[in-house]
């Protein structure tokens, strides 16, 4: 008796999830605009403030930091005064900490001086549903009493879920439902650009 051979099955088709799908991408801001746009929220930011007298400017880790630093070397370089900044880690501050993990990641809050009387620039990539940006009030307000607290955000890419609004914005982005907003710095990426990126459907 032969050998039979052995049963053949149709391969099982892969799975598609939606997080497999390809993405296009296009460019928002190339370096040079990157440049621009940052130099023109620091004009933005100085003449909102009547001059640099009392300022604070505070960047979200991570990269409103860096944000926050080319501001206030543009402020620097244009009104010969160096304005005070500060870093802010908003981790434990978030209202949705638990979905992060047991461990989440803790960056540096950094504030050099008080708070009290000051007028305090929070300094921001991406502004999305603000809930960073509470969550950065919150923080803020265990520090200090600043006179006045503003918002500068280098994109502004709407779908607010609470009422919070930017006083400086560098770009206004409509983001489709499936888009997400890249911010990439030299500091941290190598490069300078921000891209939109969606997903592409068939």
């Amino acid at each position: 008796m032969g050998t039979q051979p052995a049963p053949s099955f149709p391969r099982a088709r892969q799975a598609y999830f939606p997080f497999d799908m390809p993405t296009s991408s296009s460019i928002v801001l190339s370096a040079r605009a990157f440049e621009r746009t940052v130099a023109r929220m620091a004009d933005e930011i100085v003449e909102r403030n009547d001059g640099t007298d009392g300022l604070l400017l505070v960047g979200i880790q991570r990269r409103g930091v860096q944000i926050a630093q080319r501001i206030a070397d543009v402020i620097r370089s244009r009104e010969n005064v160096e304005v005070a900044r500060g870093a802010l880690d908003i981790t434990l501050y978030r209202d949705d900490l638990q979905t992060v993990g047991p461990r989440p990641v803790v960056g540096k809050t950094e504030l050099p001086v008080t708070l009290d009387g000051r007028r305090v620039v929070i300094v921001d990539d991406v502004l999305f549903t603000g809930r960073t940006i509470r969550a950065a009030l919150d923080e803020l307000a265990d520090f200090g009493r600043p006179a006045r607290v503003a918002l500068a955000v280098l994109i502004d890419r709407g779908g607010r879920e609470l009422p919070i609004q930017p006083d400086v914005v560098g770009k206004h982005v409509d983001v489709p439902p499936d888009g997400r907003v890249d911010v990439f710095v030299t500091e941290i990426d190598g490069r300078d650009e921000v891209v939109l990126a969606s997903s592409t459907r068939a």
